[in-house]
């Protein structure tokens, strides 16, 4: 997955200004830790995408897992 559609995906998901909150401020299980530093540190889109798709269940849509 290319960035661009991670953070189509991200602004969908959660609105485009929270989807920015949720990279930067919150620890995502899976991949213990930020989303942004996760994406800093080389971690594919796709998985990121996915322990986000899993952390928050409530807010992703099941077309955009």
């Amino acid at each position: 997955m290319r960035l661009s559609e991670f953070w189509r995906r991200m602004g969908e998901a959660f609105g485009p200004a929270y989807a920015r909150s949720v990279a930067s401020d919150q620890v995502v299980p899976q991949l213990g830790r930020t989303v942004d530093d996760a994406l800093r540190s080389g971690v594919d889109a796709t998985v990121v995408w996915r322990a986000v798709a899993a952390a928050y269940p409530d807010r992703v849509p099941s077309r955009l897992r």
